[in-house]
């Protein structure tokens, strides 16, 4: 198998979610039961295949008398609790916010609310773990490769692909493409692929806003809107709370996504009807946007429109098949389907499917010993500071031995934060990453930290690792591979 990105793994779209593995429970309002079904079931097997960089956040819901009543809430949680059968999170209660301390940073107006559990993820992280994952079991991944063209035959695929940073091009064969260009997927079948489909995506911009902490405790906030749709305050990376997300239609360049005035407004008001600290635009230290490739089912409105996906296969020659919408929680539940679908082509993936137990790159432990695990990590590397350790153990899991050292001198300079050249160095050989941007704002969130001044330096020495000789990606041997299935 092979994969090319144009850009950087998670560059867009993965990159820019509201990181939440979730049923969705405003799903359940359009009747979305399939979908939140499937969506909790995955919340679980995740939760037990990523315990590093996916852990159980509890949310609390405030009632508001203004919008949905009190009763059709609560049924809407039962509903949450109850359509999956293996739940293990614990299950929703009903809150006196006067005296819970989760009602300590809310206005005195909200009196009742109910908590729920559902899960967090370090999303491009995901992204990372899975091409890992995917090199391990024979996968060859080119990040910053195009395609330019793909030649149909009835027996299989010549596409022409581009290395976007020399411009070399080269030729490969494979005997099914699959087209999971996000925003892009309908471009791809159109201009490139000169194949005709009858599904469309819907594009929409979902923008998120990162303020300093609002509130404290590990508690995230759910906030229901005039306008019927929802914004999570979310804390994040420990020292500020995450606001989001908005819903705009989308009909410009998927590649150049930026918040709008009006959008931080919105998020900066939402959050304002319920905390009794406040929120300003002046505040915001870092915002994001992204497009949702949502499949195009005609609802008129953007908050609406569904979030299930849509696998269509062409077999009339060489089999393609394009992934329409979907959402970050059911990926691996949507890879299973889209092998299955494939299967009768390619008997080749006419096997059993191991992506339900099997751990990601670094999460070979069970979710209730996270904290045993830091401890141990602790013992094994006492020069880190507590906050260095609890974030190596986050993103890496078992991995952060390999960066770690139990000497400080061996984690060699120092890049601002808690960024080691140790750290940079095995980033550059184990998982693609080729420029600063890479590796402070998608295989971390250093970038937050991290002073122009480091920012630079570390720049400057990504591209000397890189200009100094070869640098080592899992299994070189996979990248001179040219006949793919």
């Amino acid at each position: 198998m092979l994969l090319v990105e144009q850009d950087d793994l998670a560059s867009h779209t993965s990159s820019a979610s509201t990181k939440l593995i979730h049923g969705g429970l405003r799903y359940l309002e359009y009747y979305e039961f399939r979908l939140v079904r499937e969506a909790l079931m995955e919340r679980e097997r995740l939760l037990k295949i990523a315990p590093h960089i996916i852990w159980p956040m509890r949310f609390v819901l405030p009632h508001s008398k203004m919008l949905r009543p009190a009763w059709l809430l609560r049924t809407g949680l039962f509903l949450y609790d109850h359509l999956c059968p293996n739940m293990t999170l614990p299950r929703t209660k009903a809150l006196n916010l006067r005296t819970a301390p989760a009602g300590k940073p809310l206005r005195s107006e909200y009196v009742r609310g109910f908590e729920y559990s559902d899960g967090w993820v370090q999303d491009s992280r995901l992204v990372v773990l899975n091409a890992m994952d995917a090199v391990r079991v024979g996968a060859d991944i080119r990040t910053r490769t195009r395609l330019v063209k793909a030649v149909r035959a009835p027996q299989g695929w010549t596409a022409t692909i581009e290395n976007t940073e020399t411009g070399e091009q080269s030729t490969v064969y494979a005997k099914a493409v699959v087209n999971a260009a996000g925003p892009w997927v309908a471009e791809l079948l159109q201009d490139r692929l000169n194949v005709p489909s009858r599904n469309r995506v819907r594009l929409v911009k979902g923008s998120h806003i990162v303020v300093p902490r609002v509130f404290e405790g590990s508690q995230a906030y759910i906030f229901q809107n005039p306008d019927k749709r929802i914004v999570f305050a979310i804390p994040y990376e420990q020292d500020f709370t995450l606001i989001g997300t908005t819903d705009v239609p989308w009909e410009q360049d998927p590649s150049h996504v930026e918040i709008s005035p009006d959008e931080v407004t919105y998020l900066c008001e939402s959050v304002n009807r319920y905390f009794t600290k406040t929120v300003r635009p002046d505040d915001v230290v870092w915002t994001y946007a992204g497009v949702r490739p949502l499949y195009d089912d005609n609802s008129g409105n953007a908050s609406a429109v569904t979030r299930d996906y849509v696998l269509d296969v062409d077999a009339t020659a060489a089999p393609i098949l394009s992934v329409f919408g979907g959402k970050i929680t059911t990926f691996r539940k949507l890879a299973e389907h889209a092998v299955e679908k494939l299967a009768p082509h390619l008997p080749v993936l006419r096997k059993p499917g191991w992506t339900d137990g099997t751990p990601l790159p670094g999460g070979e432990f069970a979710p209730k010993d996270f904290e045993a695990q830091l401890r141990r990590f602790r013992g094994y590397a006492p020069h880190l500071s507590e906050r260095s350790s609890w974030r190596l153990m986050r993103n890496y899991g078992l991995r952060a031995y390999e960066i770690a050292t139990p000497d400080p001198e061996g984690m060699g300079r120092n890049f601002g934060d808690t960024l080691s050249a140790r750290e940079v160095d095995y980033l550059i050989d184990n998982e693609w990453a080729r420029t600063a941007e890479d590796i402070l704002w998608r295989r971390s969130r250093l970038g937050l930290f991290v002073s122009d001044a480091d920012r630079a330096d570390l720049q400057t020495y990504v591209e000397g690792r890189l200009q100094g000789g070869v640098v080592s990606i899992p299994d070189p041997s996979l990248v001179t591979r040219q006949n793919v299935a």
